[in-house]
């Protein structure tokens, strides 16, 4: 078998495969004389079938099966022998009057090979690193909040101030019918929540959208409508309310502190503000890293310059799937996927650039962090070792595990690469002013 190469251009190639018969003969032959001791034709006694009627009823298909294994392996080596960086798969050239009856075959693949490029961490950029911090708003609400929680619950029939209200959000129109729990103080207008006082289980209240919380998202939650659908929107709702809900908020004593963190942990309202605070911009961080990582990856997309196969790609998307594309649907296809497959190359050169591995030993550790974790969220604060190391030989018995968790590992690593090689912009801001960002209304 004879493999060579011809470079079209920089991005796209064609292998030639020359098949002889010398090479398939002999296999097709044992194939063939094993057919032949299992056949049962009537007429003839098993083992004892001519060979001429095995291969009039069995040959081609035999041949065909042979020389396309010979192609898979051959081609296959050939890629890794000549070290080809390919897109996609390597797609063969249609050849209307091929002759399956010659002895010698010639077979061509298209290839779309990867662009060389380079990538540049340091390059200027106008990517900003949040840092969002609680502020003392929200640890005032947020300690409000925890007396509520803790506090006495009584269960009434009119509706007072400081109470909460359930009932369900309505608008035919819309197609809203929603069943939620309002905290009156949470409506940017006070005269909104003095509507409801006085006002019983059974009762309905009618209200504007417009304007009816400070932050409009917060209608994506009590209407349970989509983020497209709540900007601008300046309807009528109707809420009829079905409970009354009084507290009595529990003291900001040792036994709630307690209750809260364990003993001792917490003694006073101060520490319990700066608990809430660094629990809080824990979570913050999360979402920062991930606003950081996603303008990260449009900058590296937007300066990153180079070209790719498209007309071979779009080819290869006609048929990758399990149902063939028309040419229209693959160049849909390719132009909703571009943009993630020149951030697969830029991200798999900057993993080989900066050597970035992850070991067994790494992922055993890494999946044994986010165990105890989990475990420490439903109260095992203390487990033993043997335990947690239990539990991790089974997730990453589970191979769709490893990949997730070996994944969601290499992401940290390049957050931390990005960290600390990427020129950016650092901001502090409010959570409030964070949600307005992410959502372009800053």
């Amino acid at each position: 078998m004879n493999i060579t190469r011809n470079n079209v251009d920089a991005l796209n190639a064609v292998v030639t495969v020359e098949v002889s018969k010398n090479d398939y003969a002999t296999k097709v032959e044992k194939v063939l004389a094993d057919y032949r001791k299992n056949a049962t034709i009537p007429g003839f006694r098993k083992g004892a079938v001519p060979m001429s009627l095995i291969q009039k009823q069995y040959g081609k298909a035999v041949l065909l099966e042979e020389v396309n294994k010979l192609l898979q392996e051959g081609l296959n080596n050939f890629l890794i022998e000549e070290k080809l960086d390919i897109l996609g798969n390597p797609l063969p050239k249609v050849t209307e009057d091929f002759n399956w009856d010659a002895d010698d075959y010639t077979f061509e693949f298209e290839l779309g090979l990867a662009p060389e490029f380079s990538v540049d961490l340091t390059a200027k950029n106008n990517v900003t690193q949040y840092k969002i911090v609680a502020d003392e708003t929200m640890l005032n609400a947020q300690v409000a909040r925890i007396q509520k929680q803790y506090g006495k619950i009584i269960s009434t029939d009119v509706v007072a101030e400081g109470n909460d209200v359930s009932g369900v959000f309505t608008n035919e129109e819309k197609g809203i019918n929603h069943r939620t729990t309002l905290d009156l103080e949470l409506f940017a207008d006070a005269k909104t929540a003095k509507s409801f006082i006085g006002k019983k289980v059974g009762d309905a209240v009618v209200l504007k959208t417009k304007g009816l919380f400070a932050d409009d998202h917060k209608l994506m939650d009590v209407l349970n409508i989509g983020h497209d659908d709540v900007h601008g929107l300046d309807i009528e709702v109707t809420f009829t309310i079905d409970e009354v809900v009084a507290s009595e908020p529990a003291n900001l004593d040792q036994e709630l502190f307690d209750k809260l963190f364990g003993p001792k942990v917490v003694t006073s309202v101060n520490e319990l503000k700066d608990k809430i605070k660094e629990d809080a911009e824990k979570q913050f961080e999360q979402q920062s890293n991930q606003r950081f990582l996603n303008d990260v990856t449009e900058a590296l997309i937007e300066s990153t310059k180079f070209d790719l196969p498209a007309e071979f790609l779009k080819k290869w998307i006609q048929t990758a799937g399990e149902t063939p594309l028309t040419p229209e649907q693959a160049e849909e296809e390719y132009n909703r996927s571009e943009k993630g497959l020149r951030y697969q190359l830029i991200e798999g050169k900057i993993i080989f650039e900066n050597g970035l591995q992850t070991t067994f030993e790494e992922l055993k550790d890494f999946t044994s962090v986010l165990i105890k974790n989990q475990m420490a969220q439903f109260g095992q604060m203390n487990p033993t070792d043997e335990d947690v190391q239990g539990i991790v030989a089974r997730v990453l018995s589970n191979q769709e595990e490893v990949k997730r968790l070996s994944d969601q590992l290499m992401g940290e690593k390049i957050l931390r690469l990005f960290k600390e090689k990427v020129k950016t912009k650092s901001k502090e801001v409010t959570y409030d002013e964070f949600i307005k960002i992410m959502y372009g209304e800053a």
